[in-house]
């Protein structure tokens, strides 16, 4: 943590190298997808890109077995990640430790896969959606067994209707 006589970790800068290049990478895909005649990505298709940059994103920015992608930009922690070193380093980490940030890059990532190579963007997706489907499945069912399993609460004691709540005895009572 800094305080506010510290440096700041990153600069504006270093942030607007990172949107930079996602603009760069956005404006190649725009040309790419300018010569490919047709629509080269369908509405019936944005729902099954959602649901497999949701399975990416979530790979890249929690699962262990990605955690080499994170290692050079940050910090995993029993409490937690942060972001190691500073300025454009920093930043990237940031981005590592938020899904939909990683999301937004993934959507990029994957929607030019579709421009570039469709066949091959079909299969990458239906491996992503069908994993983020499992995540959703694998979720409710441990929720569902949690309820499941959880102790019952003991019934409270029948209430007389006939007793008088909220009222004081009466005199002689």
């Amino acid at each position: 943590m800094t305080s506010r006589t510290d440096p700041a970790p990153v600069r504006p800068g270093d942030y607007a190298a990172l949107s930079a290049g996602w603009g760069a990478l956005l404006g190649a895909v725009l040309v790419a997808a300018r010569d490919k005649g047709e629509e080269p990505v369908r509405q019936g298709e944005v729902l099954p890109l959602g649901i497999a940059t949701f399975a990416l994103s979530k790979l890249v920015a929690k699962e262990k077995v990605d955690a080499w992608v994170r290692v050079p930009f940050v910090e995993e922690h029993p409490d937690g990640r942060r972001p190691k070193g500073t300025g454009l380093r920093y930043a990237v980490g940031e981005l590592l430790t938020c899904t939909r940030c990683v999301g937004v890059w993934s959507a990029l990532g994957l929607t030019a896969l579709r421009v570039a190579r469709p066949r091959e963007a079909r299969v990458v997706n239906a491996v992503l959606g069908a994993s983020a489907i499992n995540d959703v499945a694998q979720a409710g069912f441990t929720w569902l067994c949690s309820r499941a399993n959880a102790p019952v609460a003991p019934t409270p004691p029948a209430v007389d209707p006939s007793a008088r709540r909220f009222s004081r005895p009466a005199a002689g009572e």
